[in-house]
């Protein structure tokens, strides 16, 4: 093989690379964007919740029930996002 062919192959390797990361694609699968905007609202959905779970902690300290219910809720959503980062 000439030197001209091997950085040729290795310029093809490395550009294959590139498309991988800038495509999000892993373990030969690539990412939907549906699904990255799911799990991006998730998300946010999530980190909303648990700061609403934090205020309903110590600005209502009698709520417990409401306190408990909007902070399984928020964990029952990071737990779909989860599952939905390793199934897609």
């Amino acid at each position: 093989m000439k030197t001209d062919d091997i950085d040729k192959i290795i310029a093809e390797a490395l550009e294959k690379e590139r498309n991988k990361k800038r495509f999000g694609m892993r373990k030969g699968k690539m990412r939907s964007d549906s699904v990255l905007k799911i799990r991006r609202i998730l998300n946010i959905v999530f980190m909303i919740g648990a700061v609403a779970t934090l205020a309903i902690y110590f600005l209502l300290p009698e709520q417990r029930m409401l306190f408990m219910g909007v902070g399984f809720g928020s964990m029952l959503l990071k737990i779909v996002e989860f599952g939905l980062r390793f199934l897609f």
